[in-house]
């Protein structure tokens, strides 16, 4: 499309072009408001000649493509985002709650154990007001300080509260005692504190990923998953879509067995009614996501 706008009609014209197949243009343009020709072209990728490739694309997809696949596809990784994003945030209340309860109890002596140079490093410390800022004009917090003026923060099992999956994360790293992270980690069954630590910066990304709408089916973590408890993870699952939802059925197992019966049973639905829509769309799902075993 370059740097120039178009029109529905010439958007149809160059998805021919490049191949597509599109049978009924009203629906095709339907789709293309609700979407977006930009948007949509992220799942017609899969479907190219060069995929997976990203230089040199020539955009040309293979034969047989139609548009219609790609919005399926497209519809499979929205109901995909609304499942994990609920239990994700299970595992997110989870990780929050045990830090915060396990740590309180250990420093009782100091309700903001958070900024406590015996218990985080200087340089957290330092940035934390950063973070501070972001949550002091919560209602829960803004009411401490009302009816505690000289409090600098909030205790510990407010704050936390409203710091992001992300805080949480640099919070457990910058804990100083390993003592502290080998409790935490432990807990949730995890014996190195490196791999808890590569856990959580994929339940993260997959995280962000569901909030801000990015594509998930074809997800690529910046790191791979490390060997651990969530299974010996093949190389190519190191850093897909398969490799992190092993992660999260790893944590989801340790919180609720019920809750991942749920989510693998929805999971399952999902894939279920994109494979209904066209049975040669598990091939793609696989290539770019791994194997998924949810399907009945």
């Amino acid at each position: 499309m370059g740097n120039k706008a178009t029109t529905l009609d010439q958007q149809i014209v160059l998805l021919r072009n490049r191949g597509v197949i599109i049978t009924n243009e009203e629906k095709a343009k339907e789709c293309l408001l609700d979407i977006g020709y930009y948007r949509l072209c992220s799942y017609l990728f899969p479907f190219e000649k060069t995929y997976p490739k990203y230089n040199n694309r020539t955009h040309e997809v293979v034969e047989g493509t139609q548009l219609r696949d790609a919005v399926a596809l497209y519809y499979f990784d929205f109901d995909l985002r609304i499942i994990l994003i609920r239990y994700i945030t299970r595992i997110e209340v989870a990780i929050r709650t045990y830090i915060t309860y396990s740590l309180s109890n250990k420093y009782e002596y100091s309700p903001t154990w958070f900024v406590d140079p015996l218990v985080m490093t200087s340089s957290y410390i330092k940035n934390f007001d950063e973070v501070y800022d972001s949550i002091k004009a919560k209602s829960v917090i803004k009411r401490h300080h009302k009816k505690y003026i000289n409090d600098r923060y909030a205790p510990a099992w407010k704050t936390l509260e409203f710091m992001t999956f992300g805080n949480v994360e640099q919070l457990y790293i910058n804990l100083k005692n390993p003592a502290d992270k080998l409790d935490i980690c432990r807990y949730f069954g995890i014996n190195q504190t490196a791999i808890f630590e590569n856990y959580l910066n994929t339940v993260r990304i997959l995280r962000n990923a569901c909030a801000h709408g990015s594509v998930l089916f074809d997800i690529r973590l910046p790191m791979s998953i490390k060997n651990g408890p969530a299974g010996r993870l093949a190389h190519i699952n190191g850093n897909n879509l398969c490799g992190a939802l092993r992660v999260v059925e790893f944590f989801l197992e340790r919180i609720s067995i019920n809750r991942l019966g749920d989510m693998r049973m929805e999971i399952s639905d999902a894939l279920n009614k994109l494979y209904g829509c066209n049975p040669n769309l598990e091939l793609i799902v696989n290539e770019a996501a791994g194997v998924l075993q949810y399907k009945k």
